[in-house]
């Protein structure tokens, strides 16, 4: 029973540390839908934070204005 079946020893330790390792992902999904959720109720309770949010992740600009990208070099060391 300990080596033969199904159910042995070996794929026991090995199902406990699958499900610990889903135990974790569903941990890290549930804190994720949490802080999205936040992030939303922000932006769609104010219409300055909704159009800081678009301007500063989707770059959209208004009709009379430019928007320049300042992009930093790597150097050697980094």
């Amino acid at each position: 029973m300990i080596f033969l079946d199904k159910n042995n020893l070996i794929s026991q330790f090995k199902l406990r540390g699958e499900l610990n390792d889903y135990r974790h992902k569903k941990e890290y999904y549930l804190n994720e839908i949490k802080k999205d959720s936040t992030t939303l109720h922000q932006l769609f309770s104010d219409k300055q934070n909704l159009i800081q949010f678009a301007r500063e992740q989707y770059l959209m600009k208004r009709d009379n204005e430019d928007i320049y990208m300042i992009v930093k070099e790597k150097t050697e060391e980094e």
